[in-house]
């Protein structure tokens, strides 16, 4: 690795031996050099995380949500550290009251809000095993995680309750009470009360443990704390074991980051609740933030109102997936070109000289502190005005996207990789190195990592540019999967998780992921296709919103179904001569060439071979989403259900091109 790496070496690589394949060696960030960062004493659970706080931080705001008077929303009203904590020991001693005991199984069903995390701390108090239902499962999912985690009580935002009667009567087998967020209309009443279940609203639940008091169980290190279920591409979802001491060492990883890079929290930092608390990268982004005593404010849960409500929140840290900042992207994008021509002529300007002292050195804050206040600031305030850094997770960003963000949203841009079986992030890019555009950073100082070759896909873990398998080592990484020790064996060897992740070690010690193992399959010819890859080439091109590349071992050549970008495809349809809306110029064959040729053009630029080329498409108005079933909750796409709902299009696809032939 080049000298002004971010990594350090621990261990030598090793060679292929024994029909295993060679790995890489073994690295870790740069800023543990002197050994991983010990936990803040006494801190041996994801309960004294919260608990602590209290003691240091009783009168801080800790959560905030927006008061609605007269149908409309006003400013936030917030609970402080001890007021949450008074009502978080009473749902303790209510939960304790339903026989629930220490290592019971409590759901949480429904979107972030104060009383999911008052629940969730509950839990952390007394020992029990917290299971998130993530809020856009439909039934059949929290049907099967209720049954397969043994859940006996759980708790539910009000709307969601009719959903949860749908898991009736299979899920009656082991629930016994369930507490709305809310209120409980009479007819659900008498519903629950039918399968013998008990149902509270959520004042109803706070009393249940009036002068009733439980001692609080000794809580270890090595305790699970939650089981989180990941929405599975393939199967029923998995529920991955995460302990107390792997939430605690990820915070204290993070936190070292943050403090070398000259970002550390405080108790005046402000986090705008959106992301699934259901899923790790929110849970553990709120668990640090609690560490500090700082504040974390609610949206309302509509996506088209997030805006508004940054606006007044203000908050000072946003985390995002890259569906979210590519709305951003596009909204601006929009606003410049609808802009007049001396606006446009401004900004682009601006942006160019920004950019380019950017490259040669400059921080984002020193770049250009003019372009800054005339034009830039703007977007800054769109986004509430106190920002300081974006945290973009789950899914790749397009460098498109990071780029013009790391320019014109006037804070740090950092992009993370992580799993659930690693309790989220493993690696963050870091503020100001514009060289890490692309990637996902170096390592947290938290973990060790190595790559394994992949000799099929041609990937070589020891070659000058190091590619192959990520697979991580350290105190992060998940207990197993719940009931499935056949599917931890398959990932844990020797310690070693194996992520299916293809990674490329970047000269400067950052993670490029380019691949991914399991999405390879075999032309009828012989030839692996590596088809993720392939994805995130084509993807590229400006037409292209989103890209599903598919091929079989019958077939010698690919197709692929399309979401193309509506204001290129449009813009293009009116300069040729093809009328309609959108719906119907995608059924347009000229449509479908034209955007085949941009694939193609793509496709020679980026010097792919020749079975890498996609030979027909099918185009799709509406984007591949979750209603359809096509996306996991964190936006990534579902193999065999997209074959099985485009099957019909794939067929036509491969009959039009095979047909001169036939």
């Amino acid at each position: 690795m080049a000298e002004q790496s971010y990594i350090i070496q621990v261990e030598e690589g090793k060679a292929a031996a024994d029909e295993k394949p060679s790995v890489g060696p073994v690295y870790r960030s740069r800023f543990a050099e002197n050994g991983f960062p010990a936990p803040v004493s006494g801190m041996d659970s994801c309960w004294d995380i919260f608990r602590i706080s209290v003691e240091k931080y009783p009168d801080n705001p800790m959560l905030g949500r927006r008061q609605i008077v007269d149908g409309k929303a006003g400013k936030y009203v917030w609970q402080t550290y001890k007021e949450v904590y008074d009502i978080v020991i009473k749902v303790g001693n209510s939960i304790r009251s339903c026989d629930v005991e220490e290592g019971g199984k409590c759901g949480i069903y429904g979107a972030n809000c104060a009383e999911w995390i008052m629940t969730m701390e509950a839990c952390n108090a007394h020992g029990l095993c917290c299971v998130p239902l993530y809020d856009t499962l439909g039934a059949g999912a929290v049907e099967f995680i209720i049954c397969h985690a043994e859940v006996s009580i759980a708790f539910v935002e009000e709307k969601k309750i009719a959903e949860l009667f749908k898991t009736f009567p299979n899920s009656t087998k082991y629930l016994r009470t369930i507490v709305s967020f809310g209120k409980v209309a009479p007819d659900q009443k008498a519903e629950a009360e039918k399968h013998g279940l008990a149902i509270f609203t959520w004042e109803e639940f706070l009393q249940l443990g009036e002068n009733k008091q439980y001692d609080l169980p000794i809580k270890k290190k090595n305790d699970v704390c939650t089981i989180m279920y990941t929405s599975g591409t393939t199967g029923d979802p998995k529920g991955v074991l995460i302990s107390n001491e792997s939430i605690v060492t990820l915070i204290t990883g993070v936190n070292s980051l943050l403090e070398r890079v000259n970002e550390q929290l405080t108790m005046k930092d402000v986090y705008i609740s959106y992301l699934p608390l259901a899923h790790i990268f929110d849970r553990v982004i709120e668990e640090l933030f609690i560490s500090h005593g700082a504040s974390i404010g609610f949206w309302r849960g509509d996506v088209k109102l997030l805006l508004e409500d940054l606006g007044e929140l203000k908050p000072t840290i946003f985390c995002a997936v890259p569906r979210v900042l590519d709305r951003i992207y596009s909204g601006l994008q929009q606003k410049i070109s609808e802009g007049s021509l001396l606006r446009k002529t401004l900004f682009n300007a601006a942006y160019s000289f920004k950019f380019y002292n950017m490259r040669n050195g400059s921080k984002h804050g020193e770049a250009s502190p003019f372009s800054d206040k005339i034009v830039f600031s703007q977007v800054k305030e769109k986004l509430g005005g106190n920002l300081r850094i974006i945290l973009s997770g789950a899914a790749p960003l397009s460098a498109h996207v990071e780029k013009f963000l790391r320019v014109v949203a006037c804070c740090h841009i950092m992009q993370g990789y992580g799993l659930t079986e690693t309790c989220g992030g493993t690696f963050a890019s870091l503020p100001n190195e514009l060289s890490m555009l692309g990637t996902v950073g170096p390592p947290v100082p938290n973990i060790d990592v190595r790559l394994e070759s992949v000799p099929e896909m041609g990937y070589d873990a020891l070659a000058s540019t190091p590619r192959g398998e990520i697979c991580l080592r350290g105190k992060t990484l998940f207990t197993g999967y719940y009931k499935r020790e056949d599917l931890t064996n398959e990932v844990m060897v020797d310690g070693w998780l194996h992520t299916g992740d293809i990674g490329e070690w970047q000269p400067n010690g950052s993670m490029k992921v380019i691949d991914r193992k399991k999405n390879i399959f075999k032309l009828s010819q012989g030839e692996y296709v590596a088809v993720e890859n392939l994805e995130n080439v084509f993807g590229s091109a400006s037409v292209v919103d989103s890209i599903w590349v598919y091929g079989n071992s019958f077939e010698s050549f690919l197709v692929a179904v399309v979401n193309p970008n509506k204001q290129a495809l449009e813009r293009w349809a009116s300069e040729n001569g093809v009328k309609g809306d959108f719906e119907s110029i995608c059924k347009d064959p000229k449509a479908k060439g034209y955007i085949l040729g941009e694939l193609t053009k793509t496709g020679k630029e980026k010097q792919l071979k020749g079975f890498e080329f996609i030979k027909a498409v099918h185009l799709d108005h509406e984007p591949f989403d979750m209603d359809r079933d096509l996306l996991t909750p964190t936006f990534k796409k579902k193999r065999p259900q997209l074959l099985k709902y485009y099957q019909g299009a794939i067929d036509d696809m491969y009959k039009s091109v095979n047909k001169p032939n036939a």
